[in-house]
């Protein structure tokens, strides 16, 4: 088998279609949703949650079979539908540029949508290359019990002192110390993150 190449994607603007309208294209779509994708759903009959996604105005819906030049332009295609032969006719019909996943031919597929936790700006990816997506979930939801909301915020603080850090360090030996020091537990468990981010700051300036 070959190797997979993890890799997070910016989507916003970009054309995906999702083929298929039951519970597999609804997850997948789930994944989708946040990403200010352009996300179309070709299917004669949906899901009572993708039909109301489509009712908001978060996708488009086709509601017909799929046909060739639904794909055009796609910067990525989900074959999700329960008829093996269209998936695989899916598949053939997409340009070589254009990345596909087959919901039932993992072997056959371009990428594989990994399970995901997202804590705000931290996201954690559990793939089993397409041998157990069971197996996927189950260690996702042990990885969200050690991983929990409190990571939210922590995220957020270490993105904002990061770009300060980056902005006003010149000092490459500085920079690494406190790059180091608001990734420690220390401000993992602070109550004040930002007071003791500059005290840290002050400290180490001085030093």
């Amino acid at each position: 088998m070959d190797s997979y190449y993890p890799i997070t994607l910016r989507l916003a603007g970009k054309k995906i279609v999702v083929v298929g309208g039951g519970k597999v294209a609804e997850r997948k779509i789930n994944g989708l949703i946040g990403t200010q994708a352009d996300i179309t759903v070709v299917s004669p009959e949906v899901s009572t949650k993708i039909n109301k996604l489509a009712a908001a105005g978060e996708i488009n819906w086709l509601a017909r079979a799929f046909a060739i030049e639904d794909s055009k332009d796609a910067f990525m295609i989900f074959a999700a539908t329960n008829d093996q032969e269209v998936n695989q006719a899916i598949k053939n019909a997409a340009e070589a540029h254009q990345l596909v996943t087959i919901a039932d031919d993992p072997e056959g597929s371009d990428f594989q949508v990994p399970a995901k936790i997202q804590r705000g700006r931290l996201t954690i990816a559990v793939s089993t290359g397409g041998a157990s997506p069971t197996l996927a979930r189950n260690i996702k939801a042990q990885l969200e019990q050690e991983f929990d909301d409190r990571y939210d915020n922590y995220l957020e603080f270490l993105f904002q002192a990061r770009q300060q850090i980056v902005q006003e360090v010149a000092d490459p030996f500085l920079k690494r110390k406190l790059l180091k020091a608001i990734a420690s537990p220390a401000f993992f468990t602070s109550q004040n993150r930002q007071a003791d981010f500059l005290v840290l700051y002050k400290d180490l300036s001085q030093n």
